[in-house]
């Protein structure tokens, strides 16, 4: 039985118009005569509808996607069954979808497109915590609300068909094929790290107005995805920071474990490239809770490091036997120090400094691809001495430096910063900034790591809200295993 506009569903929701229209269902635009609100409804096809297999997938995945609650998801509102038809009642958005904004503007402000993929990025990750894996993110499935919000939609509803099929059957999945991850694309079904490559295409896409790869079919554009390299955004886009390009290329590897560790650590990676507000001005509410865009700041810039006094450069040679047996013989070393580190530092006499609780928030490295392992910053002040943040691994250490960023939550003075390693000989500084895109400028003399070791501070009198443990020599891998921080009483 075909559905029409005007028909009143369950007595209840009344179609005022078909929005969308696809292979397996269709959307109207309908008005709920008991609450009085705009709605919007999903109605499975009718030969769908038939299939017992397939109604007890859709009910399922129903109840499922009905737990998130999440101002970043379209809300489900109700599920059932009229005249033998499945459907699907969602809260209706005013606005239009993330494709149509695409096609309008063209690329849009680097700093708009980062908090629009940050915010797909925080629903999907929320989604995945649930277990729930959306399997076809890409700008149709994102709405975008009259406050300028991203509402991902569309969470593998209607998604019965295996990816061959997708890709071959005439008008099931339109447009899929241009952000399909390569597994998917050789008819793997697709997990949360598939969800990451397509968030990290459609980054691509807001940051160039175009997808990265297109072709004369979907067929041929999704193998694009298996065989052709990761484009760069910079080729298209040279305003865009070399960190950026990296995070969206890292996202779109072709292998699943090349890519983030999870959907949380590409957000917050992302995150780390999104342009700070004024120190002084108060966010409102609102966008802490929602994510509702403001006005784009000024495009964001790399943060630089700019030293009172120029570190010694140092080169080194890996040795990784070295290396591995100083980490087997610091495991005690490390176990003994969790003892008594939330007490008083040796050497400071009888006045104790007053602790301050520092958060990892981002990697630093200016000087050479813009990314030294995002998704691990969190662990060097997760209060477990037995995780780290590492650098990548150097045979020849030729550049400046690379460092981890601590956020102390407002500006102060810290007057002493430890570092614990169980990589102990390399060396490092410690750096203080006002944002994370400002200039740091360095707060303690360099020395050579041990297992614990104490930076004396001196921001000479100036408060900083960002402070940086900075690696300026190392031979193979440095970790951080925890940062803690102190201000003078």
């Amino acid at each position: 039985m075909a559905v029409h506009v005007g028909e009143l569903i369950v007595g209840r929701y009344e179609l005022e118009e078909l929005v969308g229209e696809g292979g397996m269902s269709s959307v109207y635009r309908a008005h709920d005569t008991v609450l009085e609100r705009r709605v919007a409804i999903k109605v499975l096809h009718e030969h769908f509808s038939r299939d017992p297999e397939y109604v007890e997938r859709f009910r399922r995945e129903a109840r499922a996607i009905a737990r998130l609650a999440h101002p970043n998801v379209v809300t489900v509102i109700d599920r059932g069954e009229w005249e033998g038809r499945q459907f699907i009642v969602f809260e209706h958005v005013a606005g239009e979808n993330l494709k149509a904004v695409i096609e309008r503007e063209g690329p849009l402000a680097v700093d708009t497109a980062v908090r629009l993929a940050c915010q797909i990025g925080r629903a999907l990750a929320f989604a995945h915590q649930l277990g729930i894996v959306h399997r076809d993110v890409k700008p149709h499935n994102v709405l975008i609300d009259a406050t300028g919000t991203a509402k991902v939609t569309d969470f593998g509803i209607a998604r019965a068909l295996d990816t061959d099929e997708a890709l071959t059957a005439t008008g099931t999945v339109l447009g899929t094929g241009q952000y399909l991850s390569p597994e998917q694309a050789n008819g793997e079904r697709g997990d949360e790290r598939s969800d990451q490559y397509s968030l990290g295409v459609v980054a691509y896409e807001l940051l160039t107005g175009e997808p990265p790869y297109t072709g004369d079919n979907l067929m041929a554009v999704a193998m694009r995805h298996v065989r052709d390299p990761v484009p760069s955004v910079r080729d298209r886009r040279a305003d865009v920071p070399e960190r950026l390009d990296a995070i969206v290329a890292k996202a779109m590897a072709k292998r699943p474990e090349d890519r983030f560790a999870s959907m949380e650590a590409l957000t917050a990676a992302l995150e780390s490239c999104v342009t700070e507000p004024a120190e002084d001005a108060q966010p409102r509410a609102q966008d802490e809770d929602t994510g509702v865009i403001p006005p784009p700041p000024p495009a964001a810039r790399p943060a630089t490091v700019r030293t009172r006094v120029a570190p010694p450069r140092r080169s080194g040679l890996r040795v990784a036997g070295v290396l591995l047996l100083a980490a087997v013989v610091l495991v005690g070393g490390l176990l003994a120090l969790e003892v008594g580190f939330e007490g008083s530092i040796p050497g400071l006499g009888g006045d104790e400094p007053t602790p301050v609780r520092v958060r990892a928030v981002a990697d630093l490295d200016p000087y050479g691809d813009g990314i030294e392992h995002p998704d691990e910053v969190g662990l060097a002040t997760d209060r477990d001495l037995a995780t780290y943040w590492p650098t990548e691994s150097y045979e020849s250490f030729d550049k400046d430096g690379v460092g981890i960023i601590v956020d102390a939550g407002s500006r102060v003075a810290l007057s002493r910063i430890v570092v614990v390693s169980d990589t102990p000989g390399f060396q490092a500084t410690v750096l203080g900034g006002a944002s994370r895109s400002a200039d740091f400028v360095d707060v303690a003399d360099e020395q050579e790591l041990g297992r614990r070791t104490t930076f004396d501070v001196d921001t000479r009198g100036e408060d900083y809200r960002y402070y940086v443990v900075w690696v300026t020599s190392v031979s193979g891998s440095a970790h951080v295993n925890e940062i803690r921080a102190f201000a003078a009483q």
